[in-house]
């Protein structure tokens, strides 16, 4: 049977990207759909204007650290418009390096909504319909907004990108790594932070001591970090909005952020119809080769739920075009993922947490937290938190978990030492480097559990 395209690929985030170059350059037939912007949720919502956000937030700290090294700095003051006008420009500026790796690899572009209409045939929301021996999926995540009264008042992660205004006061609902950064930053750029969390502590999954530690370094910084308590209504309050809590207490505010969770992005693509399964959230159902039941159909990234990064998705869409156009059998890797959390203080995971680690077994825990060289003259009281967790009978590291600056960096180098199976007296036997944070990686020496 004779094809339009060897492959057709829906949507031009992270994923899909890496799939549609890697097979073109394996001398497939490609096309790919992208119904708004080239880049997906990381460089257009997501990772990156997240970053860029980070890294405009942290100089109020390094301007109050300043004066304890003997700098005299006159009045300073940040404007909003000016950082999202820069902002933007980088992000046109990466959407289209991603515009033109594709046209350079010879992947053919359509900007519209696509759908699955059977097993090898797509349709444009522009009527054109093609047809295509392999179909991949990679349409990403999108932000879920509880169903409460008023919530419609709110907006999410991707509004903030767009805001025109800084808003004097926010409350941020969710304990996630969303809700967490976002806390941080608006607290950075000087606007009041209320964030909401029902659970009993911020960034569930993650180790019990990195989510102390952060939650007591937020409100620390000045966030208003309420736990256990949730939301029942949002009404409009003049030029503001009224945030009604479980307790009877009301908020008024300027702006409320749901980061209440993400869903897969696969309604309304025909998948049910066609008998590939999708979960209650949304999530399509594949194997071990990012391949549904229908074995044409294909989906890789946020939209299979499986880990929701920007790098496991690059992975994905690059395996699943090695396995099926470079006739490399490659399956993509879930195993020992490292993390980053641009909190303030940031956050850098790899491995199991300590509750992981003992169901599995008997194990050491070693532990630091002290204060950095950089904090000690600035007359900062905030500590950094190095933790390790060791297998007891053969000594492998499994787990290692970082938080305070440089967290993110520490991690990537420390994540190839713990994939390879380094023992704890590998990390011993190691040569500190003298000054640096990084160096109690490697000088502590007695477990404290």
């Amino acid at each position: 049977m004779s094809f339009d395209f060897d492959l057709f690929v829906i949507g031009g985030g992270s994923g899909g990207v890496r799939a549609a170059r890697v097979a073109a350059q394996a001398g497939a037939k490609v096309a790919l759909a992208e119904e708004y912007r080239y880049g997906g949720t990381c460089v257009i919502r997501g990772c990156v204007p997240k970053k860029l956000f980070v890294y405009a937030s942290s100089f109020p700290e390094a301007f109050e650290d300043a004066a304890g090294y003997g700098w005299t700095l006159g009045p300073w003051s940040f404007d909003w418009a000016t950082f999202m006008n820069g902002m933007n420009a980088e992000i046109s500026r990466l959407e289209a390096i991603y515009h033109e790796n594709l046209r350079k690899a010879g992947v053919q572009l359509f900007g519209a909504r696509a759908t699955i209409a059977d097993p090898h045939r797509i349709s444009l929301a522009t009527g054109a319909e093609y047809s295509a021996k392999h179909i991949l999926v990679a349409t990403g995540g999108a932000p879920f907004v509880p169903d409460l009264p008023g919530a419609e008042l709110g907006i999410t992660s991707n509004e903030m990108f767009k805001l025109e205004k800084q808003p004097e006061r926010i409350m941020i609902i969710g304990g996630g790594y969303i809700a967490c950064e976002f806390a941080g930053i608006m607290n950075g750029l000087g606007t009041h932070v209320t964030q909401m969390y029902r659970g009993d502590q911020i960034l569930r999954g993650f180790d019990e001591d990195v989510r102390d530690h952060v939650a007591e370094a937020m409100r620390r910084r000045g966030i208003v970090l309420e736990i256990q308590r949730d939301i029942t209504a949002f009404e409009k309050d003049g030029d503001r909005l009224a945030v009604t809590c479980d307790n009877g207490e009301r908020h008024q505010v300027d702006q409320v952020m749901f980061a209440t969770g993400r869903n897969p992005n696969s309604a309304g693509l025909g998948l049910e119809a066609l008998g590939v399964g999708v979960k209650r959230n949304g999530a399509i159902e594949v194997d071990e080769w990012s391949q549904s039941v229908i074995p044409s159909i294909h989906a890789v990234g946020d939209v299979t739920h499986r880990a929701a990064l920007t790098p496991v998705a690059i992975r994905e869409g690059e395996a699943f075009a090695r396995t099926v156009f470079k006739a490399e059998a490659t399956k993509p890797d879930h195993v020992l993922i490292p993390t980053a959390i641009f909190t303030q203080p940031e956050v850098g995971t790899v491995g199991l947490t300590e509750s992981e680690a003992r169901e599995a077994g008997a194990v050491e825990i070693y532990r630091s937290t002290f204060r950095p060289m950089s904090h000690v003259m600035a007359d900062r009281a905030e500590k950094m938190l190095m933790k390790l967790i060791v297998r007891k009978d053969d000594r492998v590291v499994v787990g290692c978990h970082i938080v305070g600056h440089g967290a993110g960096e520490m991690i990537q180098l420390a994540a190839v030492a713990i994939r390879m199976g380094a023992t704890k007296d590998d990390f011993d036997r190691t040569v500190a480097v003298h000054p640096t944070a990084a160096e109690e990686l490697v000088t502590m020496r007695d477990p404290v559990a």
